[in-house]
C-alpha cells in the first residue's frame, strides 16, 4: 500500500485502505470513461464554450489531465492570463511590503505539513512556487493581503496546475470574482454565508437548525473552515477537487450545497448530540466515511438532496443576512 497519494499527502495511520481501493478501482473505470469524453469535448484546441452540456460534464467530474485547463478557462482566468501578459512576474519583480512577506513566510511551514512536495527536502519544494503565488496576490489586492486559508487554497492550485502563474490568476478568479469578500480583513462575505448556511438549514433541515439553537451553538463553529479552506483538509482530496471542478464552474453556491448535503444526509446522527460539545463533535465526524470519500455518489447527491438552490435565493439570504451582522456590529 502506499502511503503517499498521488498528491503527495500522507495518508492517516487508520486510513481504510481497503475501502478506498473498492471505490478507487470502481471510480478508475469512470474517470476513463469521462477522459475520453473531455479529449472529444475539447478536440485538442483546449477551448470550450460555457454550454449545458459543459455544465453536465463538469458535474461529472474532470479527469486530472484536464483540470487544470477547464479550470482556468471556465473560471475566466485563462481570459484575464491573456489579457496582462508579463503581469504577474511584474508583481514579483516590484516593491515589496515586509509586513506581508512576514506574515506569508509565518505560514509557509504550516502548509500541508503532511504534504511530501511541500518540504524543505523536496526537489522541487513546492513552498517556493506557494511564496511566490501569494506574495503576488498580495500586491495584486491590496485590500486583501494575506489572510490564512488563502495558503491552502493556493498550494492546492499549484499541486493541480503545477504552474505559478495559472494558480495566480485562478487564485484571482476564486478571491476576486467567485467567492464574496471571504479572505478581507473584516471577512464580510465569510461571516454572511455562515449565516446564509444557516438559514437555509432552517429550511431544509430544520430539526438540525432547532437543536443548534437550543445548544447555542453558533454555525461559525462549526462550519467556518469549511468556507473558508474550501473543504481542504476536511474532505478527501478527491472529493475537494470535484467540489472545485463546479464551485469554478457554477460558483459559491456549490459551498451551499455540499454544505447543506452533508448535514442532511447526516441528520439523524447530528440529532444524537445532547450537548454543545457533542454537537461540535458530529460536525467533525460527519465529513469522514465512505460517504465522503466516494466522491462520484457524493457529487451526485449534492445536486439532488438540497432540493432546488438558485442563486436569487441565495443572493436574497445574503442581502438580509449581511444587513443584520452590519446592523450588530
Amino acid at each position: 500500500f502506499c502511503r503517499v497519494d498521488p498528491y503527495g499527502f500522507e495518508r492517516p495511520e487508520d486510513f481504510d485502505y481497503a475501502s478506498y481501493e473498492a471505490f478507487f478501482s470502481r471510480y478508475l473505470v469512470v474517470l476513463t470513461r469521462r477522459a475520453v469524453k473531455w479529449s472529444k469535448l475539447l478536440k485538442g484546441n483546449n477551448s470550450i464554450q460555457k454550454s449545458l452540456k459543459v455544465k453536465r460534464y463538469i458535474r461529472k467530474g474532470i479527469p486530472n489531465e484536464h483540470r487544470a485547463v477547464i479550470w482556468m478557462i471556465v473560471s475566466g482566468a485563462q481570459a484575464n492570463m491573456e489579457q496582462n501578459p508579463g503581469y504577474y512576474q511584474r508583481l514579483l519583480e516590484g516593491e515589496k511590503n515586509d509586513k506581508l512577506l512576514e506574515a506569508i513566510k509565518t505560514d509557509m511551514n504550516r502548509t500541508f505539513p503532511d504534504n511530501v512536495k511541500f518540504r524543505k527536502t523536496a526537489d522541487p519544494c513546492l513552498q517556493h512556487a506557494l511564496y511566490n503565488v501569494l506574495v503576488a496576490y498580495g500586491h495584486h489586492n491590496k485590500a486583501v493581503g494575506y489572510c490564512q486559508g488563502m495558503n491552502f487554497i493556493a498550494g492546492y492550485l499549484i499541486l493541480i496546475t503545477k504552474n505559478e502563474e495559472e494558480s495566480f490568476w485562478l487564485l484571482d478568479a476564486l478571491i476576486g470574482r467567485i467567492l464574496p469578500d471571504y479572505y478581507s480583513p473584516a471577512m464580510l462575505g465569510l461571516k454572511t454565508d455562515q449565516e446564509v448556511l444557516g438559514e437555509l438549514v432552517k429550511m431544509k433541515v430544520p430539526a438540525v437548525a432547532e437543536l443548534m439553537e437550543r445548544h447555542g451553538v453558533m454555525w461559525t463553529l462549526v462550519v467556518s473552515r469549511w468556507f473558508i479552506c474550501l473543504f481542504i483538509d476536511i474532505l478527501p482530496v478527491e472529493t475537494v477537487l470535484r467540489i472545485w471542478d463546479c464551485l469554478f464552474y457554477e460558483g459559491s453556491k456549490i459551498i451551499f450545497r455540499v454544505a447543506l448535503t452533508l448535514i442532511k444526509q447526516n441528520q439523524a446522527f447530528i440529532l444524537e448530540a445532547t450537548n454543545f460539545p457533542d454537537i461540535c463533535d458530529k460536525f467533525k465526524q460527519i465529513t469522514k466515511g465512505t460517504f465522503v470519500t466516494e466522491c462520484h455518489s457524493f457529487m451526485q447527491k449534492i445536486f439532488t438532496d438540497p432540493g432546488s438552490l438558485s442563486m436569487a435565493t441565495i443572493n436574497k439570504l445574503r442581502e438580509t443576512c449581511r444587513e443584520k451582522l452590519l446592523s450588530q456590529g
